[in-house]
């Protein structure tokens, strides 16, 4: 695989879709499919109908026909599920195998890199968040089924994923150690996968892709590169202006006068010390313009990573009254980098859109809830066994479940709020239906850039091919 020089942000849930992956892999750089909370996201496109075709065309391609057949039987409505009816609830992944969630994540993961990488040749990759635990074993699996390219994994120390990847190209056994907050013994929790139960009479072959951790310092570097069990191919460098989680300040967390937290020269990162590390690397966070392309690659890096600039474009997976908000302003919206919003702890940004959860009082009206989970947290009940609770939920269910009041002070629900980005909400018994929660960089005037670059001042639309271009023009 030839390194590209820009890499497309794996961003949300289905932002980065197969469709926008493939646009943007068949016009020169690497298209990369998010990997969260494709299960959710495969049952409910059934439950809609499938439009197209497109989910059971590559279910059809998945190796095992019998696990594709139940879950056509199990989500599948011939013509949709009504406006008003809610979608049907998928089982939660947690610390212990269910088969039937296995099966799903492993599909899923499938059908999205097949997509992608359909009726071409090029490279394609798939984003993980690290802090997403439970579903990455048969999520990894499944992308590695349908001949992903590239693995890239953030929000977190993915220490094993190399190793992970290893094995799954052995179709041995693999297991991640699980995070516990706040455990009350020394003995660690372990999330096992054997790719021989999904495929008892005998494992497809599949090819071990390169590995790009994102990460936010040196030290972080460092160590994967020289302490992972298994090759670590190529680095992403996020800078904290780069959309969706980004990590803590170093040091004590301080806050500036809108709230947001403040980043110091302790947050830089070493490029000469990057570079001595001997491996290829990208840089991240508001690098969406060909004189920023320019400059990181004048600096030894291959190239960027780009998020919002693909986020907003026609092939992307978000809706498109949404896009256009955007677009329309031409840019003209803030972004408030909110410490508190995300489950996990980590900063995490936000675009201002009315009608979205961004707003004060659509974000007070909602009821809390988790019945998705991918962002909750494990813990040890009195007795040693593992439980889960999402900071996000109803704070009475938290703190009944052992946690602390203040914890869920701010937390918004990031599962519920991403997927309706994508068109695909929730409805509640009440009739209300969960809102978007969108994010994107601070460096939003990229997408009035792009725009201007087509010399067409009427225009609030643009292609993954044209925002391309845009970053390869002259700088």
């Amino acid at each position: 695989m030839q390194l590209p020089n820009v890499i497309q942000g794996g961003m949300g849930a289905a932002i980065s879709d197969w469709r926008l992956a493939r646009a943007v892999s068949t016009h020169g750089a690497l298209g990369v499919v998010s990997g969260t909370a494709l299960d959710e996201v495969l049952a409910r496109r059934l439950q809609v109908g499938d439009p197209g075709g497109h989910m059971r065309r590559a279910l059809a391609a998945f190796p095992d026909q019998a696990i594709s057949s139940r879950i056509v039987d199990r989500y599948f409505v011939d013509g949709g599920k009504g406006e008003n009816e809610p979608f049907h609830k998928t089982p939660m992944a947690g610390h212990e195998r269910n088969p039937q969630v296995e099966e799903l994540m492993i599909a899923a993961n499938f059908v999205e890199v097949y997509l992608a990488k359909e009726g071409h040749s090029h490279a394609v990759g798939i984003n993980y968040l690290h802090k997403i635990q439970t579903p990455l074993l048969a999520s990894l699996y499944g992308a590695l089924l349908a001949g992903v390219d590239v693995v890239i994994v953030g929000a977190g120390i993915p220490l094993d994923v190399p190793k992970i990847l290893d094995g799954l190209c052995e179709s041995e056994p693999v297991e991640l150690t699980l995070h516990i907050r706040d455990p009350k013994s020394d003995s660690p929790h372990k999330l096992r996968f054997d790719p021989n139960d999904a495929f008892p009479d005998g494992c497809p072959p599949v090819e071990r892709p390169r590995f790009f951790p994102i990460v936010s310092s040196v030290t972080l570097a460092s160590l994967l590169v020289k302490k992972c069990k298994g090759k670590v191919d190529g680095l992403i460098l996020e800078k904290p202006s780069a959309g969706g989680h980004n990590a803590p300040p170093r040091g004590r967390m301080s806050l500036n006068s809108a709230g947001e937290p403040v980043y110091g020269a302790r947050d830089d990162i070493d490029l000469a010390a990057i570079k001595g590390l001997g491996v290829p690397f990208w840089l991240a966070g508001s690098y969406g313009s060909p004189e920023k392309l320019a400059a990181a690659c004048a600096a030894g890096a291959t190239g960027v990573q780009v998020g919002t600039l693909f986020a907003f474009c026609n092939e992307s997976g978000l809706r498109d009254d949404l896009k256009r908000t955007l677009t329309d302003a031409r840019g003209d919206l803030s972004v408030f980098t909110d410490p508190v919003a995300s489950p996990t702890g980590f900063p995490f940004k936000i675009l201002a859109i009315p009608g979205t959860l961004s707003d004060t009082e659509q974000y007070a009206g909602r009821r809390r809830q988790c019945d998705l989970g991918y962002l909750r947290e494990a813990y040890e009940k009195p007795n040693g066994e593992l439980a889960w609770r999402c900071p996000a939920e109803h704070p009475e269910v938290y703190v009944h479940n052992g946690g602390n009041l203040e914890d869920t002070v701010g937390r918004k629900c990031l599962c519920n709020g991403l997927i309706a980005n994508v068109g695909l909400p929730q409805v509640r018994r009440d009739g209300s239906i969960e809102l978007p929660l969108v994010t994107c960089g601070d460096d939003v005037s990229v997408v009035t850039e792009v725009l201007d670059h087509a010399l067409d001042r009427d225009k609030t639309t643009y292609s993954a091919a044209e925002a391309i271009d845009y970053l390869f023009s002259p700088a």
